[in-house]
């Protein structure tokens, strides 16, 4: 393909390819405007044609946490009034507990699942849930302070030494999602904290790098058990570091083994597979294409098969599907909100988009101002620069 990432120029074969993502991006945002709940503040939306907002009301704060990102991403907020953002983010804040923690109304001990300790299993949805609403409410309001009362307790090095001697990595992908999510509300903390609590988030974050770095993989570059005998564990161990590196590329460290898990993206089938494993790849990709020397090429070629595949994908109403069998379920809540996979959902939109869009900036550089996400977690991506 030539140079691995430049300025398209008019007549450059890849033209038609670029008009193709503005044509797709055009659909997503009007596939977007299908999803606004009547009689919300602008903005809120349902998940999917599938979602009976009436009947799962708690389902509208994924469907507008993710679509409000997506518009973020793709330029969609643009229009959006002071009065439309702050109607917008007072909503999301009635979703807020006391401590700071995001809930989706209508989840119940009984109906949720993601460890057999049902504490971690709400922290893994709390934190998860946590990160995105932050997410949205700082695409809308960047300098309103969040509140983080909930995060507090591990910046405790004895707490947070025992949180960390509890992760289970049989489950990294599981536990990549934990620890980025409680290292993302650590570095808001010190965003908008003074210098006792800037030191108070470094002295844990040197302690939850050291843990990782008693534990990384050298072959690999990744966090989890088995992963060297089976292709399967291999998978959820990419899957779930993936997460992890964003805590190294916000604060300026080298990544240990990057090179590895390039080396193992790249082995990967440029390929749909799932919207989570889909940006996965890309991401771990257009961060090595910025941070390392080397395969530059090979990563560009590698995600312009990729991106061919990803707007072949898009369904004809605008919006992206997860996969096309099966059902799709909210994370953790394994007795509750569910629909037929194949459908626009706003969860996929946004993560393929994201795929879409760090691609586009690889091969692209400047040529739209994509909005990724500041916030460490799916969606962020280190600035390079330009």
């Amino acid at each position: 393909m030539g140079q691995a990432a430049r300025q398209v120029a008019a007549g450059d074969p890849l033209e038609a390819t670029w008009r193709r993502i503005e044509a797709a991006r055009l659909r997503t945002l009007g596939w977007l405007a299908t999803m606004q709940a009547p009689g919300a503040p602008r903005g809120v939306m349902r998940i999917s044609d599938h979602h009976d907002a009436t009947r799962w009301p708690g389902m509208l704060l994924p469907g507008s946490y993710n679509g409000v990102m997506a518009l973020d991403l793709l330029g969609g907020l643009d229009d959006y009034t002071a009065a439309d953002r702050a109607a917008l983010v007072a909503w999301f804040e009635r979703a807020r507990l006391p401590d700071g923690r995001f809930r989706i109304a209508g989840m119940t001990d009984d109906a949720v699942f993601k460890k057999p300790d049902l504490a971690e299993t709400w922290r893994y949805i709390d934190f998860h849930v946590s990160n995105y609403t932050l997410g949205a409410i700082e695409a809308l309001d960047p300098d309103r302070k969040p509140v983080l009362a909930f995060a507090e307790p591990w910046l405790d090095t004895r707490e947070l030494g025992h949180w960390l001697s509890l992760r289970d990595l049989r489950d990294p992908w599981q536990e990549g999602n934990n620890i980025v999510n409680l290292g993302s509300f650590w570095l808001l903390m010190a965003r908008h904290g003074d210098a006792a609590v800037q030191a108070r988030v470094a002295t844990a974050l040197e302690q939850l790098f050291a843990w990782h770095d008693r534990l990384q993989e050298p072959s690999t570059g990744f966090w989890g058990v088995g992963q060297l005998s089976d292709p399967t564990r291999l998978l959820h161990a990419f899957a779930g570091s993936m997460h992890n590196f964003h805590l190294w590329y916000e604060t300026g460290r080298p990544l240990p083994f990057q090179d590895k898990a390039v080396d193992y993206c790249l082995s990967l089938p440029p390929a749909i597979d799932s919207a989570c494993i889909d940006v996965d790849a890309v991401d771990v990709l257009v961060h090595g294409h910025a941070l390392l020397g080397d395969r530059r090429d090979a990563i560009a070629r590698w995600c312009l098969t990729l991106l061919e595949a990803l707007l072949a994908f898009q369904n004809a109403d605008g919006g992206f599907a997860d996969v096309r069998e099966g059902v799709r379920r909210q994370d953790g809540w394994v007795r509750g909100y569910e629909e037929p996979q194949g459908l626009s959902n706003s969860f996929a939109t946004w993560f393929r988009w994201i795929a879409i869009a760090m691609i586009a900036d690889l091969l692209w550089p400047g040529r739209r101002n994509w909005r990724f996400r500041r916030m460490v977690g799916i969606g962020y991506r280190r600035q390079p620069a330009r």
